[in-house]
């Protein structure tokens, strides 16, 4: 049975601090140079309470499948969310773990030259060495036997993963894993949601593959369904093997 965040066993290293900050739905995995829990907690109140009373106000912004415009005085984070599910053909609450982890770890680059924030499967990272990110994509053969090589120079990144199998968010696809890498995570967050949403067996990746192509502002993304892998874009994948 799949445990949640077993993944986060996978991450090797013994370079940075370790901590974690949960709020409700928010379960942050963080590591920096220094222990950050406490700037990171307010940091994840401050921008949950933005989306929050948004929401209390614009009901709508929680339950759509769509895009949704919004007021130019909104939260910046409604606004990168809702511009986000525009460029994707999402509801805006598609990014929202991306959202968080995105402006979580942007904002704590005041405190570490290097952040990695993790927030159910959706990473920032900013790093100044090579890093090997993990793949997990449920019962894939594959899981456990990928990781992504991302260099220094190629971040702030954002990772975010969607799966039709594994995890709670919403799929309309069957995908094993969709992990798409852009410069914003919340855009990444929107587009994994999006191009999940059309992969419901093998012979979908390629359609999944030509929607990231047209959605624009991506870095790459990879597709893995069943022992079937499509990528497309600036991905390096190195073998891995997690015990």
């Amino acid at each position: 049975m799949y445990q949640p965040r077993t993944y986060r066993h996978w991450v090797k290293g013994d370079d940075l601090v370790v901590c974690n900050v949960v709020v409700k739905e928010t379960d942050l995995y963080l590591r920096a140079t220094s222990n950050l829990r406490r700037k990171a907690h307010r940091m994840v109140l401050k921008y949950r309470d933005s989306l929050e009373r948004y929401i209390a106000r614009h009901p709508d912004f929680l339950t759509s499948l769509e895009p949704l415009e919004v007021e130019k005085d909104a939260p910046k984070i409604v606004r990168d969310m809702a511009e986000a599910a525009r460029r994707c053909g999402v509801g805006p609450m598609a990014a929202v773990a991306g959202a968080i982890a995105g402006f979580v770890g942007g904002e704590l680059l005041e405190f570490s030259p290097e952040i990695i924030v993790e927030n159910g499967g959706d990473i920032f990272l900013k790093s100044l060495r090579q890093r090997t990110i993990g793949v997990f994509a449920g019962n894939s053969p594959l899981t456990g036997k990928l990781g992504l090589q991302i260099e220094p120079e190629d971040t702030p990144l954002g990772i975010c993963t969607s799966s039709g199998m594994v995890g709670h968010s919403l799929s309309f696809g069957r995908a094993d894993a969709v992990i798409v890498l852009a410069d914003s995570a919340t855009l990444a967050d929107a587009a994994a949601t999006a191009i999940g949403n059309r992969v419901s067996d093998v012979a979908d990746i390629e359609r999944g593959i030509e929607l990231a192509q047209s959605i624009g502002r991506l870095r790459g993304v990879v597709i893995i369904k069943d022992d079937r892998l499509g990528v497309w874009g600036a991905v390096k994948i190195v073998p891995t093997q997690n015990e």
